[in-house]
This record gives structure tokens, C-alpha cells and sequence, in this order.
């Protein structure tokens, strides 16, 4: 497999994690489309979130995006799931894109 989100989460590639836990890892987006732009990712692969038992994982995803706002103090954001090449996913292994419209510290 030639994931480069796989590659990611077997440290293969660097990225920098802002979370990580035995199921989902987070990291800082390098083409950001806002002044804070992370990736919340599945450590398991699954291509979207139209993939079957995708449903499962989104909350996980969720939940950790909630976490990493609230860690940080940051009061409004924006989470999206892009699906599919015509919804706009680059990469097919399923993210979360928690994005800040203003920069944020990073402890």
C-alpha cells in the first residue's frame, strides 16, 4: 500500500503530531488551508468515510478534535470530512480536518 497517511502513522514519513494514541493520530496539515490546520487520522486504514465500518471510527476522530480545541483554549472551529475525490479528499485514508481561522500556540 502507498498511503501516505500510512506512511505517517508508521513513522515512515515525519509530520508533526500534535496527539496520538493507540487508535488515531494527529498532525499538523503541510499544504494548511487555515492558520491551524490539523489531521486527525484513523491508525487503522480505511479509504473514506463511505468506506464500510467507517461509521465506526468518525466519533473517535471527533472526540479527539474536541480534545485537542479544548487543550489549546480555542473557542470556534471548523471539522470537516471531505468524501471522495469529488467531495474534495486527496489522500484516501479517512481524516478529520480541524481548522482554526486564527494561529494557534502549540504547547
Amino acid at each position: 500500500m502507498d498511503c501516505l497517511f500510512c506512511k505517517i502513522i508508521k513513522k515512515e514519513l515525519p509530520a508533526e503530531i500534535v496527539y496520538e494514541d493507540e487508535t488515531i493520530l494527529a498532525f499538523k496539515d503541510i499544504h494548511p488551508k487555515a492558520p491551524f490546520h490539523i489531521l486527525i487520522v484513523p491508525k487503522k486504514h480505511i479509504d473514506s468515510i463511505k468506506s464500510n465500518g467507517a461509521e465506526r471510527v468518525v466519533g473517535g476522530l471527533v472526540s479527539v478534535a474536541k480534545e485537542i480545541a479544548q487543550k489549546r483554549k480555542i473557542e470556534g472551529y471548523k471539522l470537516v470530512f471531505n468524501v471522495g475525490k469529488e467531495g474534495g479528499q486527496v489522500v484516501n485514508h479517512l481524516h478529520l480536518h480541524l481548522l482554526v481561522g486564527k494561529p494557534v500556540e502549540m504547547p
